[in-house]
């Protein structure tokens, strides 16, 4: 399971102090890599991150500081870079959209800048967003080759994350070159709503619940009708390091764009998921508010992985009333007995994969 390919390796995760970062470095760690972070502190109290206490060889620096970068990445050597540091939050994105432009457009140009000095990196997988999709509420998901879009700022500095991850691609690394003029490769990823434990950032949904349950407060529910493909991290992870072997393997026909997201039942509104949440833990009240005074955000947003599931034999192993009930068991044990159950968790989606017989467990 993976761990061919990726034990001894050198691997360098950014934004390794992000809920999605942390759950990254930990699997990479028990698959024996040498995992090296380079982020901003975590910017949650209590962060799952912190928790966790990973070996991780952290570097704490800005994205935006590209010499910091460049000597960093020349100093440590990976062999390949699973890029994540970015700033992750539509809502914030309109108070701060330069903050959001520089971080996840430029953030992204200083990396692959950095690597194209460093003979060492093989791969790298630059981790964007279902929100790159010029999106236009069509009821059957985006694929690979829809237009890149954007309405908010969050949503158009992903969409240039993308073209940028392509640009450099032609430009520098084309894959007909690949083993003549260069050895790397590139891909990008693309995934919908995650949720798990250890997820505490502001405008999420799941955190919002978690924050008013610990409150003693009523969550306020802003956009109830908005329906998203709601998937576990772990989903999308599995999706990334198997993207990660065929790169480092030098399977060219894997550098390019890939969308991980659940199934079409993984697609369900908020105010559902709120319902499926209390029905797991019945401790707090909700407030449903749709309301027109607020920074707009897409209402139906869908993926299609036609192309993973063919192509990579990638599948989802949780469902997303699995997914929903992990997460919400993860707080519970949390709040009520200080037990932080990731690595369960992740026990527990390899053995449900090893169940259902998928590749990546068969290696």
């Amino acid at each position: 399971m993976f761990e061919s390919c990726y034990s001894g390796t050198r691997v360098l995760v950014t934004g390794h102090t992000g809920f999605k970062g942390s759950w990254l470095c930990l699997w990479l760690e028990r698959l024996g890599a040498e995992v090296l972070g380079y982020a901003l502190e975590p910017n949650t109290s209590p962060s799952h991150y912190g928790l966790m206490s990973l070996g991780t060889q952290s570097f704490l620096a800005d994205i935006r500081d590209f010499e910091k970068l460049a000597q960093t990445v020349q100093q440590i050597r990976p062999d390949i870079i699973f890029h994540l540091a970015a700033q992750p939050l539509v809502r914030r994105s309109y108070a701060s959209p330069l903050e959001t432009l520089h971080t996840n457009v430029l953030g992204t140009a200083n990396l692959f800048e950095a690597c194209r000095h460093v003979d060492s990196v093989r791969a790298i997988i630059n981790i964007t967003s279902d929100k790159c999709y010029e999106n236009k509420e069509w009821v059957w998901g985006y694929r690979e080759n829809d237009p890149m879009g954007g309405y908010d700022p969050y949503s158009a500095s992903k969409g240039c994350a993308e073209l940028i991850t392509a640009s450099w691609r032609n430009s520098f690394y084309p894959v007909d070159q690949y083993g003549h003029s260069h050895q790397t490769l590139i891909a990008s990823a693309r995934a919908g709503n995650v949720i798990g434990g250890g997820d505490w950032s502001e405008d999420r949904l799941i955190p919002d619940i978690v924050r008013a349950i610990e409150a003693d407060e009523p969550v306020v529910i802003r956009n109830p009708q908005a329906t998203r493909p709601w998937q576990h991290v772990l989903e999308p992870l599995s999706g990334y390091i198997l993207l990660g072997e065929k790169l480092l393997q030098g399977h060219t026909q894997f550098a390019g764009a890939w969308n991980f997201g659940p199934a079409d039942e993984g697609s369900i509104p908020v105010g559902d998921v709120v319902r499926d949440f209390k029905s797991h833990w019945d401790v707090f009240e909700y407030d449903l508010r749709s309301t027109s005074r607020q920074p707009h955000e897409a209402g139906l947003l869908k993926l299609d992985c036609s192309k993973a599931r063919i192509k990579l034999e990638w599948q989802p192993v949780w469902n997303a009333v699995t997914a929903l009930k992990k997460t919400v068991d993860w707080y519970k044990n949390y709040y009520g007995s200080d037990i932080i159950q990731t690595n369960q968790d992740l026990d527990a989606y390899i053995r449900a994969a090893q169940e259902s017989n998928l590749c990546w467990i068969n290696e």
